[in-house]
């Protein structure tokens, strides 16, 4: 059974940045594509970020291109997110998602793509 455990979130001015981390058992982690989607109060779930297996490709949502960058550490099995020059919009619940099966060289960034995820954590960006 996969499991993946997010931490720190929390609360953070403008401007400000947070890591964030996905720690993932149960399966090899190393051969597995991860992402991070987020949910805003009242809006849908939305993908931001991905890393392929290997570290090679990581698309990114454009809301955050240029701020936020994905990382993975397969000798930890830990996936990361570095979250710098945060906006008061960037304020959700943010999630860690794997998925089962063929890996995509691309990881996708539908979140039915994705049949495993985290509790989340949230992230708060006061002005």
């Amino acid at each position: 059974q996969v499991q993946l455990i997010e931490s720190g979130g929390g609360l953070v001015q403008a401007g400000g940045s947070l890591r964030l981390s996905c720690a993932a058992s149960g399966r090899t982690f190393s051969t597995y594509n991860m992402a991070w989607f987020r949910r805003a109060p009242g809006k849908e779930r939305e993908f931001v970020a991905a890393i392929s297996w290997s570290g090679a490709n990581t698309p990114y949502a454009d809301s955050v291109k240029g701020r936020f960058t994905i990382s993975r550490d397969n000798a930890k099995n830990t996936v990361y997110l570095q979250m710098n020059s945060l906006k008061p919009e960037d304020t959700a619940v943010y999630y860690c998602a794997t998925a089962s099966g063929v890996q995509p060289s691309i990881p996708p960034r539908l979140e039915y793509r994705y049949n495993y995820w985290g509790q989340g954590t949230q992230v708060t960006v006061s002005s």
